[in-house]
């Protein structure tokens, strides 16, 4: 599947995207180009692997004329670059919308043109039921790139949907792991609060399953374990004490990967759910529905109401696994 082609990751200098690099790397894949808007990190990364699979671009994706240059003699797309916490995207709506939605506009316009084989965009749990400003912007991007595969010529562009990523930039473990490395508080927004859980090597293995599979407009969704919010101050440390700060602007309880209005979309498969587009009639297509089992029309994928979930014992072997990655307690 990637012999000799060119990948493009936007937003490669994130954690996601480091991921999705190491992934690839491995592979018999040509060329890796890596675009963001962060020099000192691209630096770090052309130190750090010292490869010349890599190529790195400074660009930004509100910028078109960036992400066009980038996108030449590239093959597929991984498209990463965002604006994804919460809080911030409540104090700046309009620069979310700037870069998860305009941004995404630019870089699905510039892979038509440029003949893309494959796009695969990233989004979030966040954008099922959306209450915040970061939430909505990916909705919305949802929304563009299933409108955009409609009329994509030979490109062909999904999305996935993950929950939280484990040891991510700006997660709560790093947080957690930082604030009993300095001797203070965990601090719990509230304690009924649960995520879906996924390290990234799950997320980069369901990008690598989604860019074989794809079929355009469709948004893949991962089966992961939820966690409570509590047990993950557990995991970190038994000792710590908590405090309760309250939610944070634009936060949920619970989050959702699949809402009520997916299921009569929607798809089961053995390890994740495939949601067809709603605004075409391609869900009875069988090309695009092929081994799935049809959920049932009252069907949600909730962190609260999910049948897996990961123990305390479990998030401490992987704490401790990934303790170079997040920091020694």
């Amino acid at each position: 599947m990637f012999k000799n082609k060119t990948l493009l990751i936007t937003g490669g200098t994130g954690s996601f995207g480091n991921a999705v690099l190491n992934k690839f790397l491995s592979s018999d894949i040509k060329e890796i180009r890596i675009f963001s808007r962060d020099e000192k990190k691209q630096d770090d990364m052309r130190r750090k692997y010292q490869s010349s699979k890599i190529k790195y671009f400074i660009g930004d994706v509100r910028d078109k004329s960036s992400i066009s240059q980038a996108m030449i003699g590239a093959n597929l797309v991984f498209h990463a670059a965002a604006l994804k916490q919460v809080p911030s995207c409540e104090f700046y709506p309009l620069e979310a919308v700037k870069t998860n939605i305009l941004g995404t506009e630019n870089v699905l316009n510039s892979a038509i043109n440029n003949q893309i084989e494959k796009v695969l965009c990233l989004s979030t749990d966040k954008a099922v039921y959306p209450i915040n400003a970061m939430g909505v912007s990916k909705a919305m991007m949802e929304k563009v790139f299933v409108a955009k595969s409609r009329v994509s010529g030979k490109t062909k562009i999904i999305g996935t949907r993950y929950g939280n990523v484990m040891a991510s930039r700006g997660s709560v473990i790093p947080l957690f792991v930082s604030q009993i490395k300095n001797n203070k508080q965990i601090t719990i927004t509230d304690p009924n609060m649960t995520r879906f859980m996924i390290s990234l090597e799950e997320a980069v293995r369901m990008v690598w399953h989604a860019f074989d599979d794809m079929q355009g407009g469709e948004i893949f969704v991962k089966k992961i374990p939820s966690m409570k919010i509590t047990d993950i101050a557990k995991a970190v440390s038994k000792t710590a004490k908590h405090k309760i700060i309250g939610i944070r602007p634009g936060e949920k309880i619970h989050e959702q990967m699949i809402g009520l209005e997916d299921a009569p979309h929607t798809y089961e498969y053995k390890d994740h759910y495939k949601i067809l587009p709603a605004i075409y009639n391609w869900s009875a297509d069988p090309k695009r529905n092929k081994n799935g089992i049809k959920v049932d029309e009252n069907f949600t994928y909730s962190s609260d109401t999910n049948n897996e979930w990961m123990s305390v014992n479990d998030l401490q072997q992987w704490i401790s696994i990934n303790s170079a990655r997040i920091g020694k307690i």
